[in-house]
């Protein structure tokens, strides 16, 4: 399953690189990346997992650039 938020406020490309970098360590996330042209962030990972997953990108997003929301795209 794939699931794709926005991250408003995000105007740094390095911020943007180590917010896809944290994303995909978190566990049960195949994959992720961070546009930062369009500010979306895309997650892949297994339909059950998704909500736990969802979960930790707020909290991750939240740690690492506390001025960034993250929205539904």
């Amino acid at each position: 399953m794939k699931k794709t938020v926005k991250l408003e406020g995000l105007d740094c490309a390095n911020c943007a690189m180590k917010i896809e970098q944290a994303i995909k360590e978190i566990s049960g996330v195949e994959e992720a990346s961070v546009n930062f042209m369009t500010t979306k962030l895309k997650v892949s990972a297994e339909r059950a997992q998704m909500p736990r997953i969802l979960d930790e990108v707020i909290a991750t997003v939240q740690n690492l650039e506390p001025d960034v929301v993250v929205m539904k795209a």
